[in-house]
């Protein structure tokens, strides 16, 4: 395994930053052994053209809300929507092979909601999590799931 792709969307730079972590990290795993994957990252705004994926990729999606608590009475996300379009678009879904999610704890069971909504629309698994922007332990954490996962496929 080369590589491993990452879609994202990041709303306040949590997700981002995140991410440019966690691709630093795959690079020093990578240079120390070859066997291990780098992070091919790319993100999803309001102004990024649809193309259709050829390689198996992983969604990473915030979660922000505007009313409903997701359980019992609805929900209405807000600000992410795009990336979920991106992948809903021509064929990209059958490439999205996992999701990872972030969001802020306080929010109980609204915490990571859009990923698990993504999992279950994309017929994928949410392969990890994180709160805000995360910790060394779960980028580690993050970027052995993402292998874990990767070698299913």
């Amino acid at each position: 395994m080369e590589k491993i792709n990452v879609l994202y969307i990041s709303i306040e730079g949590n997700t981002k930053n995140f991410v440019k972590n966690l691709s630093e990290y795959a690079k020093n795993e990578h240079d120390q052994d070859e066997q291990k994957p780098v992070i091919n990252a790319k993100e999803i705004s309001e102004q990024t053209d649809f193309s259709n994926e050829t390689d198996n990729f992983f969604a990473f999606v915030p979660t922000y809300l505007d009313g409903g608590n997701g359980i019992d009475n609805g929900v209405k996300e807000l600000m992410t929507n795009v990336l979920g379009e991106y992948i809903h678009y021509n064929n990209n879904a059958r490439k999205c092979i996992g999701v990872v999610g972030s969001g802020n704890r306080n929010f109980n069971e609204q915490y990571c909601l859009t990923a698990r909504r993504y999992a279950k629309a994309f017929n994928c698994d949410l392969v990890a999590d994180f709160e805000l922007r995360g910790t060394s332990r779960d980028v580690t954490r993050v970027y052995e799931a993402l292998i874990n996962e990767s070698s299913k496929h």
